[in-house]
């Protein structure tokens, strides 16, 4: 990199709405997969009232879920599948973000100090979603 222009506040300024949108995004897919389980309980089952369930016989130690368990319908069974392919998307999606404002603060932080390697390396690393190596940085302090 030739040269630095780097505005400090203008980078915590845009830190701070990135931080907003994040949270936004986090309360989003957290009601989400909410409504996604109420949805698959509310779907039912295809068998009759009395074979709903499965029950197991034996001890249960106080304090243990029961053995028996609901049976699960068609529409639950593909909800499940649908959150369960998406899972791998939706967790990459939250290392990026985190990867993003992390490589930011760290890159900034180390210009301001006049370390332009280490700042460089955290932007690298950003860009590269390497959170291992900009936690080793001090970025998740």
């Amino acid at each position: 990199m030739v040269a630095w222009d780097i505005r400090p506040q203008g980078v915590q300024g845009q830190l701070k709405i990135v931080g907003t949108h994040a949270g936004d995004l986090e309360k989003a897919l957290s009601a989400f997969m909410t409504d996604l389980s109420e949805a698959a309980q509310a779907a039912g089952t295809a068998v009759p009232g009395t074979a709903a369930s499965t029950p197991l016989h034996g001890p249960v130690a106080p304090g243990q879920a029961p053995l028996s368990q609901a049976a699960m319908g068609p529409v639950a069974a593909a909800l499940g599948q649908y959150a369960q392919a998406r899972q791998a998307q939706l967790k990459s999606m939250a290392e990026r973000i985190q990867a993003a404002v992390l490589g930011a603060a760290t890159a900034t932080n180390e210009y301001v100090e006049g370390d332009l390697d280490t700042a460089k390396q955290a932007q690298d690393a950003a860009k590269s979603v390497r959170l291992d190596l900009l936690k080793d940085m001090g970025a998740g302090k």
